[in-house]
C-alpha cells in the first residue's frame, strides 16, 4: 500500500510540473498560438475494420508506437542513421546541437500531435531527431535527379541493410505513411538544414525526395503533370501525398439534399398524379396481401403437397429440385437471414459494420446496360460521365501491396484533420460501390481504369469492399454528380425498367400463379381419371352437323 501510494504521488508530482511548465512556454512563446493538430489517433471505428493497416509492423516513427517492445529492433538502424547524418554535415554542429534546437520547439512538436505525449522535453527531442534521421536517409532512395550529391550515394550501401530485399522496404513505405507515424515536416526541414548549407538547397532535395515518395504510392499516374505544393504548406509526408492527390472543393457547399421525384416533375397533372399514386398504392398492397398468404403455414403446406405428389410419379420426379429453388426460395432466404442473426453460425457476425453503401449498380449492372468504362488519364477531378456515348471515366488506379494501406490512412487523415468535403473518401466509396466481385474488376482492369499488380482479380475486389467508409456523412457535389447522372442514365434504359418491372411486379408473385397452375393441372388429370372411369364424354350426345 506504501509502495503504491508513493508511485501515485511522484505520478501527480510529474503530472502537475509538466502542466505548468507547458503553460509557462505557451505564455512565453507566442508565435505557437494556433498551431492545427496535424497527427491524430486513427478513429476507433476505422481502427477496428483493419488494425494491420494503421499500425507500423516494422519501425515506430515519433513517440504514439516509440515504446512497443517489437519494434526496438530498428532502433539499431536509427542510431546509425544518426551518426552518419553528423557524420555527412558540413557545419561544425554536433548531433546534439541539433538536439538543443529542438528542445526549444518542443510546444510546437507537440501541438502537432493529437494525443497526450507522456515524454519529457529531452526526451521527445532525442527521438525527434533520431526518427527524423533515420527517415531522412530512406527518403534518400527517392532523390530523383539530385542524386550527384555525394552524400546519398555514399548511404546506399547502409540503406541496403535495412531496405534492400522487397518485403523489407515496403514494410518500411508503409510505415512511414501510416497516420499514428507521422513526424512534423519541420522537424525534417531542420534536420535537413543540419545537413546542407543553405535552407534553398535542403527544401529542394527534401522536395525532391518527397515527389519521389508521392509516386511510389500513389494510386494514380501523374500524367498531367506534378502539381506544385510549397513544402512549407505541409504537415508531414501524408498531408503531403493527400495534398498531391487530392483536389480542392470548387464548391462552397458540401452537403446536398435530393428532392423528391414527384417535385421534380411539374408537367405532371394532378388528375395523372393522384392516378399513378392510386395505382402504385393497390399494387402494393396487392403484392403484400400475396406474400402474407403465400408465407402463411396452411398456403405453404397446400403449396407443397401437389410437388409432393408428383415427385412420386417418375417423370416429374426431376422436377422436383428445381421447382423447389424456384417457388420455394423465399423460405431459404428466411432461414439463411435465421442463420446470419445467429453469431455461432455466421463467421462475419462480428465484422464491424460500415455506413451504407453509395447507391450505384455494379460494373457487370452497368456493363450489361451498354456502358462502357475508360480511363480519364487524370486524378479524381477527372471523373465524368458522358450520357451522350454512355462512358463512365475514371482515374486510372495502380494496386499494389501498398495501396490498401495508403488509401486507408488517407481517408483516417481526410476524416480526422477536418479539411472539409471528403473528397477522397467519397471516391473510395464510389469504387466501393461499383465493385462488388472479381469480375467487375476484371471489366475495369480490361478497360484500364484498374493496373492490378495483385495475385488476382478477386484479391483487387476485396481490397475495395473492405475499404472503410467515412465517420462521418459528407457529400461532394462534383463526385455526387457524376453518381446522379450515371444512375438517371441506367434507370432511363427500357431494358432496367423492364427487369424492375418483372422482378418486382411479376416475380414477386410467381409462387401463387405457379400454385393456381399446379392445381389446374391436377384438377384436369383428375378430371380425366373421372372421366375415364365413368365414361363421362360417352353420355354427352354428338353435336349434329
Amino acid at each position: 500500500m506504501v509502495s503504491n501510494s508513493s508511485s501515485s504521488t511522484f505520478d501527480e508530482l510529474k503530472w502537475v510540473i509538466q502542466i505548468r511548465r507547458t503553460l509557462e512556454e505557451e505564455l512565453d512563446d507566442d508565435d505557437d498560438d494556433g498551431i492545427p493538430v496535424t497527427i491524430f489517433m486513427v478513429p476507433k471505428l476505422l481502427m477496428a475494420s483493419d488494425p494491420h493497416s494503421y499500425t507500423p509492423e516494422l519501425v515506430a516513427l515519433g513517440p504514439y508506437h516509440c515504446w512497443r517492445p517489437e519494434l526496438h529492433e530498428m532502433d539499431r538502424f536509427k542510431l546509425s542513421a544518426a551518426k552518419r547524418a553528423k557524420k555527412f554535415s558540413p557545419t561544425n554542429l554536433q548531433f546534439h546541437d541539433l538536439v538543443e534546437q529542438l528542445s526549444r520547439l518542443e510546444h510546437k512538436i507537440r501541438a502537432c500531435y493529437h494525443g497526450y505525449l507522456d515524454l519529457n522535453g529531452e526526451t521527445l527531442a532525442w527521438m525527434m531527431a533520431i526518427d527524423a534521421s533515420f527517415l531522412l536517409e530512406f527518403l534518400h532512395l527517392y532523390a530523383g535527379e539530385l542524386k550527384i550529391l555525394r552524400r546519398v550515394s555514399s548511404r546506399m550501401s547502409h540503406l541496403m541493410d535495412y531496405a534492400g530485399t522487397k518485403p523489407a522496404h515496403n514494410a518500411v513505405l508503409r510505415d512511414i505513411i501510416m497516420l499514428e507515424n507521422q513526424i512534423p515536416l519541420f522537424v525534417l526541414r531542420k534536420m535537413m538544414e543540419f545537413e546542407f548549407e543553405s535552407s534553398e538547397q535542403s527544401d529542394e532535395i527534401l522536395l525532391s525526395m518527397m515527389i519521389g515518395l508521392f509516386t511510389e504510392l500513389s494510386p494514380f499516374n501523374p500524367t498531367d503533370g506534378i502539381p506544385e505544393i510549397q513544402i512549407s504548406d505541409c504537415a508531414h509526408l501524408l498531408d503531403f501525398l493527400y495534398q498531391m492527390i487530392t483536389p480542392k472543393s470548387k464548391e462552397p457547399s458540401e452537403i446536398i439534399e435530393i428532392p423528391n421525384e414527384i417535385e421534380q416533375s411539374p408537367q405532371i397533372s394532378s388528375y395523372r398524379k393522384r392516378i399513378a399514386h392510386r395505382s402504385k398504392q393497390f399494387l402494393k398492397r396487392l403484392i403484400s396481401f400475396t406474400k402474407r398468404a403465400m408465407q402463411s403455414q396452411h398456403v405453404k403446406t397446400i403449396a407443397r403437397l401437389p410437388w409432393t405428389i408428383l415427385s412420386t410419379i417418375p417423370p416429374f420426379a426431376v422436377l422436383k429440385q428445381p421447382a423447389e429453388i424456384l417457388f420455394f426460395r423465399e423460405q431459404q432466404e428466411a432461414k439463411e437471414e435465421t442463420e446470419s442473426q445467429n453469431p455461432n453460425s455466421n463467421p462475419n457476425a462480428y465484422r464491424v459494420p460500415l455506413t451504407e453503401e453509395i447507391t450505384i449498380p455494379s460494373v457487370s449492372e452497368l456493363f450489361k446496360a451498354g456502358i462502357r468504362f475508360s480511363p480519364s488519364h487524370g486524378g479524381i477531378s477527372t471523373i465524368t460521365f458522358n450520357a451522350k456515348t454512355g462512358t463512365l471515366y475514371l482515374p486510372t488506379a495502380r494496386l499494389d501491396v501498398n495501396t490498401q494501406v495508403t488509401l486507408r490512412n488517407l481517408v483516417a487523415y481526410e476524416a480526422s484533420s477536418g479539411l472539409g468535403a471528403l473528397v477522397f473518401t467519397r471516391y473510395t466509396e464510389l469504387m466501393n460501390g461499383i465493385v462488388d466481385s472479381d469480375e467487375d474488376l476484371r471489366l475495369l482492369r480490361v478497360g484500364g481504369v484498374i493496373v492490378n499488380h495483385l495475385k488476382s482479380d478477386e484479391e483487387g475486389a476485396a481490397m475495395w469492399n473492405g475499404m472503410s467508409k467515412s465517420i462521418r456523412l459528407s457529400r461532394v457535389l462534383e463526385l455526387d454528380k457524376v453518381i446522379e447522372e450515371v444512375n438517371e442514365y441506367y434507370n432511363g434504359l427500357w431494358r432496367v425498367k423492364m427487369g424492375r418491372f418483372v422482378k418486382e411486379y411479376i416475380y414477386s408473385s410467381w409462387p401463387l400463379l405457379a400454385l393456381m397452375a399446379v392445381a389446374w393441372f391436377l384438377f384436369l388429370i383428375a378430371l380425366q381419371a373421372f372421366c375415364s372411369f365413368f365414361s363421362c364424354f360417352r353420355a354427352i350426345p354428338p353435336s349434329r352437323s
